[in-house]
């Protein structure tokens, strides 16, 4: 049950962290998934706390957002 929770908040916390970011993000929602997750497992691994590990993965998620941007292939027009 645990991991269906981290999956339902991973997506809310991707997405929060994509609001944070500014400019056009070309990503699905399995990649802010998945982004959302990571964030929260790094925030669950630094801090216990329930409210405050939400609140340290949605700004981990936007670092990690920052990193993918500039790590991605941009697609060709």
């Amino acid at each position: 049950m645990h991991w269906v929770w981290l999956i339902i908040v991973g997506l809310i916390v991707g997405a929060l962290g994509r609001a944070l970011h500014p400019g056009k993000d070309p990503m699905g929602w399995i990649l802010t998934l998945v982004l959302g997750v990571l964030s929260l497992i790094i925030a669950g691994l630094i801090f216990s706390n329930g409210v405050l590990e939400f609140i340290i993965g949605i700004i981990i998620a936007a670092v990690l957002l920052v990193i993918w941007s500039r790590l991605a292939p941009r697609a060709a027009h």
